[in-house]
């Protein structure tokens, strides 16, 4: 159970993080720079066996003045399931890196990521896990689909719409 909560927290991190860079480079601002404000997304939860459930999030960034760096307070919640993650995450030359941390548990790691045309792949790593990230952004929408190696669940996917 803890290890799928550590794999959630740091897949919705790092999907935020990366969707940032996606979005900046379409309309050709600093990579961060569309994302400052409130994002609102849904989706589900995808368990070993065909299970699934239903999760909501909620997302707030803070962008420097540049765009290259962000700072993301996000929370996810379903009907057994509570997340709540920092990140600090910067851009170079079109690669991605940074930290996240799960406040209500203790848990953290990193995230690094690229961009390639159309679409951002991304790793998320904690203790204990790693996770593949592959996102698309469409003006105002995000879908996420991020896949874990863990017992304990086996995909997430949330569309997001900015508020």
């Amino acid at each position: 159970m803890q290890s799928f909560l550590r794999g959630l927290r740091a897949c919705a991190a790092a999907a935020f993080a990366l969707a940032a860079i996606h979005g900046a480079e379409a309309r050709g601002a600093g990579p961060f720079t569309p994302l400052a404000g409130i994002w609102i997304g849904s989706g589900t939860i995808d368990l070993p066996g065909g299970a699934s459930e239903r999760i909501r999030c909620r997302a707030s960034y803070v962008v420097s003045p540049s765009g290259t760096a962000l700072n993301q307070v996000l929370r996810c919640a379903s009907d057994s399931y509570q997340v709540d993650v920092q990140s600090d995450v910067a851009e170079q030359d079109g690669a991605v890196s940074g930290t996240w941390a799960e406040t209500t548990r203790g848990a953290s790691g990193t995230l690094t990521g690229v961009v390639r045309g159309g679409t951002i792949q991304g790793t998320i790593s904690g203790v204990g896990f790693t996770a593949a990230l592959l996102l698309a952004t469409h003006g105002r929408t995000q879908l996420v689909s991020i896949r874990l190696n863990s017992s304990e669940i086996a995909g997430v996917t949330v569309s997001f719409r900015r508020r």
